[in-house]
């Protein structure tokens, strides 16, 4: 499948996965979207998409944790683009601690993005995609979703409900042929991995942003009638 003029809306797009996800669409011609809640990142990203690609790439700033700020960007950006072919859920938070230890307000937020933020986003796109009766929906998780760790509550729980959310999704619209996908990577090589106090390794050994990047292209680009639903990337050489 072609990817070419299409248009794509991306959370989280400003760094790491989301900014990776970015470049390879806009490689593949593919106009886009882009939400981060940090503004200079989307325009740095914004020019150097533009410059070397040549494709139509818009930007808002906004915390997807918030409803009406989620609302408010994805009804900008399909405003600016004319339509929506693809949405990517990828914005995320991770901190880990004890049960006992972590604070309730920093355990609630972190569901607050990863699975509200994910509803709110994907919410706000359906209308369009369901009147065009066509689209594809690619949400990022976790293996963390699959299986429990020590100090991971929040992040496990949030990535869980996220699959259970995605496969939820993908019965309702899969007959108004919009494809719905979850992504389950073990540790990628990201700012975000570091800042949370997980190990991570040189290039060579450690799953780096782009892989993921190609994985989303690749099950974006397979034949109409086909889709993944949901997809394990693990590490091969692991520290």
């Amino acid at each position: 499948m072609d990817l070419k003029h299409t248009n794509a809306v991306i959370t989280g797009a400003g760094k790491g996965i989301g900014k990776a996800i970015a470049v390879q669409l806009a490689k593949e011609g593919v106009n886009l979207g882009l939400v981060a809640r940090t503004a200079s990142d989307l325009e740095e990203l914004r020019a150097e998409l533009e410059s070397a690609y040549h494709v139509k790439v818009y930007t808002v700033s906004a915390d997807i944790a918030r409803r009406d700020a989620a609302e408010q960007a994805v009804q900008s950006l399909i405003g600016r683009l004319g339509s929506l072919d693809i949405l990517i859920n990828n914005a995320g938070i991770a901190q880990f601690g004890t049960v006992a230890e972590m604070e309730p307000e920093l355990w609630e937020s972190i569901v607050q993005t990863n699975l509200m933020g994910t509803y709110y986003v994907t919410r706000a796109a359906l209308p369009t995609m369901l009147a065009q009766a066509s689209g594809s929906i690619i949400s990022i998780a976790s293996t963390a979703g699959e299986r429990g760790f020590a100090t991971g509550s929040a992040y496990c729980a949030s990535k869980a409900a996220v699959l259970g959310f995605t496969e939820a999704l993908m019965q309702e619209v899969r007959k108004s042929n919009i494809r719905v996908t979850a992504l389950t990577p073990s540790t990628v090589n990201t700012e975000l991995a570091a800042n949370a106090g997980l190990k991570i390794g040189d290039e060579d050994r450690m799953m780096q942003p782009e892989d993921l990047a190609d994985l989303v292209v690749a099950a974006l680009k397979l034949p109409p009638r086909v889709f993944v639903k949901t997809a394990g990337l693990w590490t091969t050489n692991p520290q």
